[in-house]
């Protein structure tokens, strides 16, 4: 983007000079129309061009999301009383514990101040601010309805953050319960039982077969672990590298989306989380085209952003966004019919609502119901494995004492 300096007259006599960011002459001249002003000279600022390259502060770690979160509903609460836009950067910046983004908000209030709009002074932090975020807020500045966009940002940032919050919660049991199962089975396995193996050798007849698959698995982890554990390390990196490759990322997502029962959940919680950015979008006046294509990297499963891709360019070509999505195998009936009324009775907005809603609802139950099967799965298969184990170094102490008798 430029800077162009103007001369404009506001009002019956108020003559205002300063600069506007735009991308042309023809549209700083519609941003100052849009502000009530009526220009009588524009030209393009020589260091206009410089504004836009402000100094990154030096990170050494990131930004949490929470904290975005927090900023965007404090500036909407500011600019919603009136306060100046400068000055409530300021106010949050003073309050911001996180020097990352006390540095961030320094750079912003700088760049703003010298004639940036907001919006582009927020793009210079993509690793922050997601294109969703820039979008909404230059759709704010450009309505004059930036509180209330900057409010439903944080509002739709706190949804997914608590709904992150709630799968992360449902898992913490079931992984505590298998870090503490593969501790106890390691320790039983390496501690205890070469204590027994003496008693064992002493019986000086063939052992039960569960104690024999035993000692071969302890002798295992004795004496073979640090091959155990390259090939455990060898097998992340080739998992995380291929992960990292267009056609690693394409076979890993489309095996999620077949992995029984999570596969449906998956499905769901992606298609929540687009239905819901593109409401956020449209409703905010920003394009469908657009929208679509800022929704679609929100996405993480590129089996679904592939097949939403194909639907943006049957959508640029005059197509429809639900029949496309309708002769797709992959989206539900339920979707694709909704956005297809939702289309033809120009209420796009509400039906999107209504999809994010209803598969909202659905995860939600999912994750409960998943929660409360894996505790008690996790404890069964614990329980199981550390009872054969148990199991296995008594049997010969049993043959002992029946021999005995």
């Amino acid at each position: 983007m430029a800077i162009y300096k103007y001369r404009a007259k506001k009002g019956p006599s108020e003559i205002v000079e300063d600069k506007v960011e735009a991308e042309t002459r023809e549209e700083a001249i519609e941003r100052l129309s849009q502000l009530g002003c009526l220009p009588l000279s524009i030209e393009l600022d020589s260091k206009g061009v410089e504004l836009q390259k402000y100094p990154l502060p030096k990170q050494k770690s990131r930004v949490r999301s929470r904290e975005i979160t927090i900023f965007s509903r404090q500036l909407a609460s500011l600019s919603k009383s009136g306060v100046p836009i400068l000055k409530a950067i300021n106010i949050i910046s003073g309050q911001s514990e996180s020097p990352e983004l006390k540095g961030i908000l320094h750079n912003i209030h700088n760049a703003v101040k010298e004639g940036a709009t907001l919006s582009s002074a927020f793009a210079q932090y993509p690793n922050v601010f997601s294109p969703l975020y820039i979008a909404m807020v230059r759709t704010g500045e450009n309505s004059g309805a930036l509180p209330e966009v900057l409010l439903r940002i944080a509002d739709y940032r706190a949804k997914q953050e608590e709904m992150l919050s709630r799968f992360r919660m449902a898992l913490a049991y079931p992984v505590l319960m298998a870090i503490v199962g593969v501790a106890t089975v390691i320790f039983m396995l390496t501690f205890v039982m070469p204590r027994l193996m003496g008693i064992f050798t002493s019986i000086g007849r063939d052992l039960p077969l569960p104690t024999k698959i035993l000692i071969s698995i302890s002798q295992t982890l004795q004496h073979r672990w640090p091959w155990i554990v390259l090939i455990l390390g060898i097998i992340i990196l080739v998992v995380r590298w291929q992960t990292k490759t267009k056609v690693g990322r394409l076979s890993f997502s489309l095996f999620k989306l077949h992995f029984p029962i999570l596969g449906k959940f998956i499905l769901k919680a992606e298609l929540s989380r687009f239905s819901r950015t593109l409401e956020l979008l449209t409703r905010n006046g920003v394009p469908i085209l657009k929208a679509i294509d800022i929704a679609i990297p929100v996405l993480e499963n590129e089996v679904i952003k592939n097949q939403l891709r194909r639907s943006y360019k049957e959508l640029e070509q005059g197509g429809s966004l639900g029949k496309s999505l309708k002769d797709s195998t992959l989206f539900p009936m339920f979707m694709s019919n909704l956005i297809i009324v939702g289309e033809e009775s120009g209420r796009l907005e509400e039906a999107l609502a209504e999809v994010a809603n209803s598969y909202e609802r659905d995860t939600d139950e999912a994750m409960k119901i998943m929660s409360s099967l894996l505790e008690p799965l996790m404890i069964l298969a614990v329980g199981l494995i550390v009872g054969f184990i148990v199991i296995s170094m008594l049997l010969p102490i049993f043959e002992i004492h029946v021999i005995a008798g």
